[in-house]
């Protein structure tokens, strides 16, 4: 299928805009509903959107390995059911302050890999529905843990009853549930105040497209290659029958030096982005997606 744009285009969220927003305002600039997201931003937050045009929305699972990175804010002290100000916060009488040396060895605990148990206002199904939707009807919720990773995790202010953590995690963490739980390890309760995902892998948020500025023209500049949403896998270039091979959708050897990658990001001589690589149960390689062909 041919697309008249493919690539990604970072937009940069405001607060109260959803992010489907964000897809629908670059859809209606270039004429095209071959348009996605690659990782939903609530509407109380703000930041990067990665919006994925033409061939590229098949790269949205690639794009949720990239890590993500956030400057939040809680405030210690208080709760509510949506762990954010989105719902009616409940304040504790006698809190426990906790020193900023008590925050700092908690931590250690929520950083590397980690099993983390999603917020109840999620968009986590459970038993076919959305856990936010039992929610606001009122029904208890045990959510299973899930295995997340959270790389970076630091204190950039602190004065009761506001924290400031920097955070840099894998996708489906659930950057509320940090502020909950890191709170609960402190003897008191958190709720998210503000959210800010600063970045998504190398689609930085000072490099993004504002959405109030979306237009026909600045998006087209602001259009990055498709290439652009792979930086973290191997590479390899085709050329040549082995070229033709690939995009019709044949099985080719393993690239040299990647056997043990799970995709390899396959490129033609003119460094274009032809697909995806994966191993195929015979042995061989094929491309999926393939931009050149139907898969």
């Amino acid at each position: 299928m041919h697309f008249p744009f493919t690539g990604v285009i970072p937009v940069d969220k405001p607060t109260g805009a959803t992010s489907r927003r964000c897809v629908d305002a670059v859809a209606r600039a270039l004429g095209t509903a071959a348009v996605g997201h690659a990782g939903t931003l609530d509407p109380l937050a703000e930041g990067v959107v990665v919006v994925c045009v033409g061939h590229a929305t098949k790269l949205v699972d690639f794009i949720h390995q990239l890590p993500k990175h956030y400057a939040a804010t809680f405030l210690l002290g208080r709760s509510s059911p949506s762990d954010d100000l989105e719902t009616a916060v409940d304040e504790e009488r006698h809190p426990v302050r906790p020193e900023r040396s008590a925050i700092e060895a908690a931590l250690p605990a929520f950083r590397g890999d980690i099993l983390q148990r999603p917020c109840d206002y999620s968009a986590v199904h459970v038993r076919g529905q959305r856990a936010y939707d039992l929610a606001r009807r009122g029904r208890a919720l045990e959510l299973a843990a899930k295995p997340v990773r959270i790389d970076r995790l630091e204190i950039t202010g602190y004065e009761w009853p506001r924290i400031g953590l920097d955070i840099e995690c894998s996708s489906g963490t659930f950057v509320r549930a940090i502020g909950r739980d890191l709170a609960a390890a402190l003897g008191t309760r958190g709720v998210m105040e503000s959210l800010v995902r600063t970045a998504v892998g190398p689609f930085t948020r000072a490099a993004s497209l504002r959405l109030d500025a979306v237009t026909p023209a600045s998006v087209r500049a602001a259009l990055r290659p498709a290439a652009a949403a792979v930086p973290h896998l191997p590479r390899a270039a085709f050329d040549g029958d082995l070229l033709d091979r690939a995009v019709r959708g044949g099985l080719v050897p393993p690239p040299e030096g990647v056997e043990t990658a799970d995709a390899v990001a396959a490129f033609d001589a003119a460094e274009d982005l032809i697909g995806v690589l994966r191993p195929h149960a015979s042995g061989g390689w094929r491309l999926k997606p393939n931009f050149r062909g139907l898969g």
